[in-house]
Formats: structure tokens, sequence, C-alpha cells
């Protein structure tokens, strides 16, 4: 089909491909574990080389006012697999600790009930997918649950590949503290090598036994998240829980670069499988940077809501659909890709419950995004995380004890979140709490 008629088809159905499964594209997301906004040549780094996703950019589209619905992976991967704001699971507002352990009262609570988990019933992207005739796999980092009701086999997946936590060993595949994680299929399995290039691998092998039918690939890699190894770093035992996080930006960008050199591979896959021109590929990451990350030009890292926790890269490449070479303002958010993909699958949006917005239809029709407020609160041990973006405007708080901190910020003019207006700016302060607490009461977990 010409790239005139696939237009044609698209703008004309407003609900995607339903009808011919050969029209549909194929979707694949790579997501990138803690990588630093400013940490690709695309973004402005300068001391790490990305020509591969550097040239994913130059052939899509590359938003500038992206972000992650979390400061960490859990719930930015619980957001994605919903399309809804993670604290409507409950539980899932900070990253699943080592061996399945809660880290805030709601996720202890659950874990002490066997529930710690995403439920297969709130995964609606990808059993909408398979619904729609697409193959789906998943290969790379799952952590959204390590009982066996939990994997990703019984969240619909065709193939799944990967971790089942985070802080893995590249070499063993092991969690600090010597639990094997590494899955094939919801079952252990055992593979020799470094976990970046399995990743890649098992994602290449993917691509071309599914080429004949339309298939929604999601590649989670943990690259570069602790612990900081290259590839010649395999040690006779795993990495320990002392040791993980220890390294240096020098091992920071050799993983990076690896990473890279893996989305090379996936696009040259789907250029062996004579399927790029029919597939909507995506890049992003899950959170902001942590230690030796580049997160410029944003305040703040990994863990926080400051613009460096949470904005984070996104590229959007689709041939014929999405122009390529361009850059975007428009404000997104982890969840808005759900809603695209299943619209792009060919699901009619307004039978879902998404809080996301389809994105991507906005940039195809090169329109801008409906102004809305986004929302965070992020959860670990007794401190709390709040954060609501409105407009250009930036309101964040955070409490651990009896210490409560607040700032608003005018990101038009202060996107390093330098100068605090809330004595300044009174009335735009009070507007952004209300904003918070209505919507806590909407989003209030039914578990």
């Amino acid at each position: 089909m010409s790239v005139i008629a696939f237009k044609m088809l698209f703008f004309s159905n407003s609900i995607g491909f339903c009808g011919d499964l050969s029209r549909r594209p194929n979707i694949v997301l790579i997501l990138a574990d803690d990588l630093g906004y400013g940490d690709l040549g695309c973004y402005g780094c300068p001391d790490i080389k990305t020509p591969n996703t550097d040239r994913l950019a130059k052939q899509g589209v590359r938003l500038r006012n992206f972000y992650a619905n979390g400061p960490e992976c859990t719930p930015t991967r619980t957001a994605f697999m919903t399309g809804r704001y993670q604290q409507r699971v409950g539980g899932m507002e900070c990253a699943l600790g080592l061996g399945n352990v809660g880290r805030y009262d709601d996720a202890i609570r659950l874990r002490e009930k066997n529930e710690l988990g995403l439920p297969v019933a709130e995964n609606t992207l990808v059993r909408l997918l398979k619904t729609l005739g697409y193959l789906t796999g998943i290969i790379g980092k799952w952590h959204l649950g390590y009982d066996a009701k939990f994997l990703p086999g019984r969240h619909g997946f065709d193939y799944a590949f990967g971790p089942l936590g985070g802080g893995v060993d590249y070499f063993h595949h092991t969690e600090p503290g010597g639990e094997h994680v590494l899955m094939l299929n919801d079952k252990p399995v055992r593979r020799d090598g470094y976990l970046t290039d399995l990743i890649t691998d098992e994602a290449a092998k993917f691509i071309q036994r599914s080429k004949e039918k339309p298939f929604f690939l999601y590649v989670p890699y943990t690259a570069p998240h602790h612990p900081y190894q290259g590839l010649g770093d395999k040690k006779n035992k795993p990495v320990t829980a002392k040791d993980a996080s220890k390294g240096s930006r020098e091992k920071y960008r050799e993983m990076v670069e690896r990473l890279d050199q893996g989305v090379g591979k996936i696009l040259q896959a789907l250029d062996d499988a004579r399927v790029a021109d029919k597939t909507l590929v995506i890049f992003s990451s899950d959170n902001g940077g942590w230690h030796h990350a580049r997160n410029a030009p944003f305040r703040g890292i990994k863990g926080g809501l400051f613009e460096g926790g949470v904005r984070v890269p996104c590229i959007v490449r689709w041939p014929g659909i999405v122009a390529a070479g361009k850059e975007n303002d428009a404000v997104g958010i982890t969840m808005d890709l759900t809603a695209s993909i299943a619209r792009v699958g060919g699901a009619n949006l307004k039978d879902q419950r998404f809080d996301g917005v389809d994105i991507l239809d906005y940039l195809a029709k090169n329109a801008p995004v409906p102004s809305r407020p986004l929302f965070w609160r992020a959860r670990r041990g007794t401190e709390t995380w709040w954060a609501v973006r409105d407009g250009t405007l930036k309101y964040v708080a955070q409490h651990n004890g009896e210490r409560k901190d607040e700032h608003l910020f005018d990101l038009a003019r202060d996107v390093g979140e330098t100068e605090n207006l809330l004595m300044t700016r009174p009335d735009d302060a009070t507007r952004m709490r209300r904003l918070l607490a209505e919507w806590e009461k909407e989003v209030r977990a039914a578990r």
C-alpha cells in the first residue's frame, strides 16, 4: 500500500486499523531503565555516543516535554500496562523491593496477603492487542510481580523473556543477594551472556519469526540501571547489595552505548524482516537517571519529582504517518503511549477507561495536544512526594515525618526549578494543591 493510501486510511478511521490485519502496523516499544534525559546525543549529551538512537530521532519526532508516570520503574510500568494512573491499582507507587518486598504501608499490606503485583484484570493493553489479532512479546525487565499469578504469561504475552525484578547482575542474572530471576515464558532459565545483549538478540529473533502477522513487542531493557557493569566486568560471583550501586560515569557511558547498539540491531532486524516501513517504533525511559546519569538541564534525580526524576526522552518513528526529523514540545506522559498503541492496534478508545490521551494522533495530525493537568505521587517508607503540572506551572511537595517542603515553579522561564514562587503566587499554589487533592480522591485504589 502506498504512503498516501496508508495516510488516508489512518485519518479516515479514528479507531485505528480495524478490519484487514495486514494493514495494521507492528508496534515496538523500547524502554530504557534509569536513562537520564540528557544522556542521548539527540538530547544534547556531550560524552556518550548514541548514533542509533540519534538516527531514530532523525527518522521520527523527538518529544521535549515528555514525562514518566513515576520516578521509579514499577509505577511507570504499571501505568503503561494499564493506561491509567498507577495509584488506581494500589501498592504499585514504589519499585517492588528485591525478592518481592513492599516498601511502603500499602505495598507491605498487599505483600502480606500475597497480592503485591499487577493484577491480570488491570492489564488492559496486552489483552486488547491480543483480542485484535496481535502477537505479543515482552523481552526484558518485568518488575510487576514475582508470584505466579502476576507473571507475563498470565497477562497475555505470547512470548516472555527477561528478569522478573530489578538491579539484576548483567552476567549472573541474579538480584543482589543471589536470587536468580531470569525467566523464559514464566519459568526459570539459564543463559550465558551479557543481559543487554541477550535482550537484544531475543528481540531480533522475535521480530524475524513474527513478521507475517502484526506484532506488539515490548523491550524493557535493564540498562543503564545499576549494577554498573560493562561488557568486560564479569566476576566469579554475583554483585552484592553493598556493591550494586558503585560505579562511574565512564562505566555508565559504556552501558548506554551498548544499549544504543542494541537499538541499532533491533532496527536492523525490522529492516531485514522487511517490516520497518509498517512498524511504529517508540523509545523512552521509565524514569529519570540516578547516579552517574545526566538529567541536564533539569534539577533532581530518580526517586524524586523534580523534573530530573520524571522528565524523560521519548522518540517516535512511524514512516509515512509521523513527520521525520521534527521536535515537538507537546506535554505527554507514559500512559499516553498506552492509549495511542491501543488505538493504532484497532481498539475503540471510547470503550476504554484510559487516563492517557492518544498523543500519536495529535503528532500525526501536527495538532496541539489539549492542555490538561498531570499528576504524580511517589511513596517509599515514610516519605511521600506529590507533584502536579498544569500549563507551565508545576507544584512539588515532599513530606517525610515532620519535614514538609513545598515548591511552585514556572517551567516556561525556570526549567531548572531554581526559583520557588510559593510565597509570591499564593493563589496559584492554592489552586494546585486543590487540583492534587481532587485527583487523589478520584484515583483512590479499590483493593
